[in-house]
């Protein structure tokens, strides 16, 4: 089984240490390389390929929310976590919008840290309880979007369902009896259609705007 590629940004040394421990200690993961800021995040991305990346939001320089809309624009296919202090709404909300797919808080216990990994890495969004909490208070509160015509196949519309429904690429493709690929592959046709950048995000729209 091929392994999980981790890059870890975070300032706080003892806490990089520890995590990063974790996933060294995790034989399905592979510890690519740790950094205290997001400076070089460009060509971090771009030479070490990760599949997942676990990002701070405070550090010097360039802050976790910037970097990952630069991640997500070199290399869409790198899946971001948000481990992080800041559980305010516009934080929450920017790093998804940037192109996050996870956002846990730094108490959440190191186990659920590292199942994280292997669930982003399947298509899932992982948060922490009371984020994912706000998350789905703010679209509730939000008053329902005019349906927009964003010329979604019936196929891409069966995919987005799926997505919705909480459905790893792997579920959808049995769903449908299409191949993974066939799968990302609308993805990324789906994401161009609806101008967003991750799965988190494509929920997120497809629910507020009524699109399933």
């Amino acid at each position: 089984m091929e392994r999980i590629k981790v890059i870890y940004y975070e300032d706080n040394a003892n806490l990089r240490e520890g995590i990063s421990f974790l996933i060294q200690s995790t034989p399905q993961l592979e510890l690519l390389a740790t950094f205290s800021n997001a400076d070089t995040v460009k060509t971090d991305t771009e030479q070490l390929k990760p599949d997942v990346i676990l990002m701070d939001i405070d550090m010097p320089g360039i802050n976790g929310i910037d970097a990952v809309a630069i991640v997500k624009a070199v290399s869409p296919q790198t899946q971001i976590i948000m481990l992080t202090v800041f559980d305010n709404e516009e934080k929450i909300f920017n790093a998804i919008r940037n192109g996050a797919s996870g956002y846990l808080l730094k108490h959440t216990p190191p186990s659920e840290i590292i199942e994280s990994i292997f669930d982003v890495n399947k298509g899932g969004s992982p948060m922490t309880a009371n984020v994912a909490r706000k998350v789905l208070q703010y679209f509730q509160a939000q008053p329902k979007a005019q349906k927009q015509n964003y010329n979604l196949s019936e196929r891409e519309l069966q995919i987005v369902k799926g997505l919705v429904s909480g459905y790893s690429y792997k579920a959808i493709a049995s769903e449908l009896f299409i191949s993974i690929d066939t799968v990302r592959s609308h993805i990324r046709r789906i994401y161009e259609k609806l101008h967003v950048n991750s799965k988190t995000e494509a929920v997120l729209k497809a629910i507020n705007e009524g699109l399933v």
